[in-house]
């Protein structure tokens, strides 16, 4: 199989879809990698990097997509990329096609193929999502408590509190990879920590972090209670393949401390919080009725050499797997297509 890395696009991005030696891996099972020149520096890898795995340098996005059949990017394509794309394409990257209803119908007029990260399952474990949700639900508190300092609008608290000052309180959506990692990490500064999901044994896990943690169920009068009191509150409610729902209201939002920080992860998928909007690190945030949001989409992007590093790690099994025949007969493989022919086959999307 001929697999194209072309350099990722959008704003501020600096993942790259695999390093070097990932493509070394697949290059000593007989296939053909092509990188774009210098897709891998933002990653900390330069273009000799991969030339000492094996890889061919394509001088620019022209070139790689017209040399490969499997195209693997991070980030779902944007108008640059969208150009390049044929019909006998295989597409595989994170797409996020729930909301994404216009890029959805570009990639169903091309007609290729689209395999999305997000949805490749395992039972129920999203394989190819959980490094980078790892990343997203660390980085969520750490942009918060940064967020909270009054430069930054926020109610210039810090998280953690110390003697003769206050702890701050994190209250996070969702008890998933990116939750449960806002919630190590929350608690960990010494923050009062409360997690919402209707899973048991997530909330066990979390009251197990700490005498700080409380999980809770995700009752509308709970959720309402402490949404109110919260200093950083955390969206991380995802359901595969579909837009997460709306556990805050924009009113909940106006009964928000002012000064307080909303990190919705969800945004990708549309956000769990309704006064959410897609923002990116040219323009992270933004403040509405006094609170501070911010929306980025691709956050691992700001730590792209452990993001690039974990990602390629995970993507390995199945780009091999995508180069051998009848790999769609696999239950985790199929799960992943979206998009193939023409048509929406990803039962989330069909009933959008």
């Amino acid at each position: 199989m001929k697999i194209g890395i072309p350099k990722e696009i959008k704003t501020l991005e600096g993942r790259v879809g695999l390093v070097p030696e990932a493509c070394a891996e697949l290059i000593q099972h007989g296939h053909e990698v092509y990188v774009e020149h210098n897709a891998g520096v933002l990653s900390g890898y330069d273009d000799n990097d991969y030339l000492r795995a094996g890889v061919e340098i394509t001088a620019d996005a022209a070139s790689t997509y017209k040399a490969a059949a499997l195209i693997v990017k991070v980030k779902e394509p944007v108008a640059g990329d969208l150009q390049y794309l044929r019909s006998d394409h295989m597409l595989f990257s994170y797409l996020h096609l729930a909301a994404e209803p216009e890029l959805t119908k570009k990639l169903q007029s091309i007609g290729l193929t689209a395999i999305a990260f997000e949805t490749v399952q395992s039972g129920r474990y999203l394989p190819l999502l959980a490094p980078m949700s790892d990343i997203a639900g660390r980085l969520s508190v750490q942009i918060g408590s940064n967020l909270l300092q009054q430069p930054h609008g926020g109610r210039g608290l810090l998280l953690g509190g110390l003697p003769a000052a206050e702890r701050g309180h994190v209250v996070i959506l969702g008890a998933g990879v990116a939750g449960s990692n806002a919630a190590t990490v929350a608690q960990s500064l010494g923050a009062y920590v409360t997690v919402f999901d209707p899973n048991r044994e997530k909330l066990a896990a979390a009251r197990a972090l700490g005498a700080n943690v409380t999980g809770l169920h995700p009752y509308k009068h709970a959720i309402e209670e402490h949404v109110k009191t919260a200093d950083l509150l955390v969206g991380a409610v995802l359901i595969p393949g579909a837009k997460a729902p709306h556990l805050v209201s924009a009113d909940l939002v106006k009964s928000m401390k002012p000064g307080s920080v909303i990190i919705d992860i969800s945004v990708d998928q549309g956000g769990c919080i309704e006064t959410t909007r897609p923002t990116n690190y040219e323009n992270p945030t933004f403040i509405w009725e006094g609170v501070v949001h911010f929306g980025v989409t691709n956050m691992p992007g700001a730590v792209p050499r452990s993001a690039s590093q974990a990602l390629s790690a995970a993507l390995v099994p199945y780009i091999l797997r995508l180069c051998e025949p009848g790999w769609e007969q696999a239950d985790d493989l199929a799960a992943g297509i979206n998009v193939k022919a023409g048509q929406v086959v990803h039962p989330a999307l069909q009933s959008l």
